[in-house]
């Protein structure tokens, strides 16, 4: 079941339901709009994503889409992605750690400080799409299929080359083709089931 409120987001994890409510509520003070993307609770400024709440199995954490740009609070972020991810960092908080919510409310207004600045990491638009072998055999024996990629958008078509390349096992690989080509063939992106805000 897809999650519809950040109030149910948070009933669904009752382990972390206090640091969660903690979160929001210094959030809730802020001119930030909340909504649901991706499953979990994101606070944007201007339509522009500013930072989200997320809850796991050990632990939970408060996380800035642009976090690499923080200078004057950096001591608590995580790069979750070492080598990976360019601007996302987050505050991780596992049971028994205090949430300072002084000290958080700093960080909270240095991203959004950040934003109406205009400053944001820019991702990098001439990556080149590179196909698996899987998918361009797929695309190449189904006309219809391969119209219907190449309708999509240049950031969808890396989604599903990405989806298909990732996975270890060719059965693994081969299952999600099945998923994928349905989709494709409906001119639906890979993850656009969780943008919904």
């Amino acid at each position: 079941m897809a999650v519809q409120s950040v109030d149910q987001y948070i009933e669904t994890h009752p382990t972390w339901k206090q640091e969660l409510l903690s979160l929001r509520e210094v959030l809730q003070n802020t001119e930030l709009e909340e909504c649901i993307k991706w499953g979990a609770p994101v606070y944007a400024l201007d339509s522009k994503n500013i930072m989200g709440i997320a809850a796991f199995k050990n632990h939970c954490a408060l996380w800035f889409f642009n976090g690499a740009l923080l200078k004057e609070n950096t001591a608590l972020l995580y790069n979750a992605q070492q080598g990976k991810t360019k601007a996302l960092r987050q505050i991780r908080f596992e049971k028994g750690n205090e949430l300072k919510l002084e000290i958080i409310q700093k960080y909270v207004a240095e991203a959004i400080q950040n934003q109406r600045e205009g400053k944001e990491i820019k991702p990098l638009k001439d990556k080149k799409l590179i196909f698996p072998s899987e998918l361009k055999f797929e695309l190449e024996k189904d006309e219809d299929l391969k119209n219907s990629f190449q309708q999509l958008t240049k950031g969808k078509q890396r989604e599903y080359a990405d989806y298909i390349t990732e996975a270890k096992r060719e059965a693994t690989k081969q299952s999600r083709l099945y998923k994928i080509k349905p989709m494709i063939l409906n001119g639906v992106g890979l993850n656009d089931k969780y943008k919904n805000c």
